[in-house]
């Protein structure tokens, strides 16, 4: 993938996933790609999300110190997007206009103001595009 990408919060979850294989491994697989070609991008709100889930929701919830090491060597160095009043303002349009949960809103704008022109995620409208982002489930053939 050459293009500039966001990488929703899923994938990042999905690399970690032993019962879904498949997912784990392309998951890991675009992680890898942005971390070497330094195309990927991230927002706090992503690393935020992550830690949630990691801590709560894993099968086997993820120790702090691990945590450390995983936002240290993968998602800080990913992470280019942090709370602005701009990240909210657009978020706010984004929200009204596509009718989008308002942290999804956040997403959207957060590869918007990355640059990117793909936003890796699962969870929302797959192909559709929002001012210059296309949204892509990366899990689709």
């Amino acid at each position: 993938m050459s293009d500039k990408y966001f990488i929703d919060t899923n994938i990042f979850i999905y690399s970690f996933d032993k019962t879904n294989p498949s997912k784990m491994v392309k998951s890991q697989s675009i992680i890898s790609q942005a971390l070497e070609k330094n195309n990927g991008f991230i927002s706090t709100q992503v690393i935020q999300e992550f830690a949630n889930v990691a801590t709560k929701k894993f099968n086997t919830p993820m120790k702090a110190k691990d945590l450390r090491i995983y936002i240290d060597e993968i998602l800080f160095p990913l992470c280019s997007i942090f709370p602005s009043f701009e990240l909210f303002d657009k978020s706010l349009a984004i929200y009204e206009r596509y009718k989008y949960s308002f942290y999804d809103s956040m997403i959207v704008t957060a590869a918007l103001i990355s640059g990117s022109n793909i936003l890796l995620s699962e969870d929302l409208k797959n192909k559709q595009k929002i001012e210059g982002v296309t949204i892509l489930n990366p899990f689709i053939s």
